[in-house]
């Protein structure tokens, strides 16, 4: 989590973004879509925070699958918050 007290979101609909996205039920998940989500929960525009609660329902196993290039993005999430979160993880210098 950052150090900043500032980063931390605030209200409730942002607090529990972040829950859901670092105690999504595997560690490799939890790294990738926590690790995004502890960096921009609290700056995501008002108007993605639907969409962000939505990727969150998304199965671990598809999103991994995704971040990892074993099956292509469903058009569904290309151009969404998935692209955020598939930033961050090559920015974690894993691929």
């Amino acid at each position: 989590m950052s150090d900043n007290v500032s980063d931390y979101p605030t209200d409730l609909r942002r607090k529990r973004i972040l829950f859901r996205a670092t105690h999504r039920g595997t560690k490799e998940a939890d790294a990738i879509v926590g690790g995004y989500f502890t960096v921009a929960a609290a700056t995501i525009p008002e108007a993605k925070l639907a969409e962000a609660e939505d990727f969150l329902e998304v199965p671990d196993l598809d999103i991994l699958d995704w971040v990892m290039g074993r099956v292509p993005v469903p058009a569904r999430w290309q151009g969404t918050v998935f692209d955020d979160v598939l930033a961050f993880y090559r920015a974690m210098g894993t691929t």
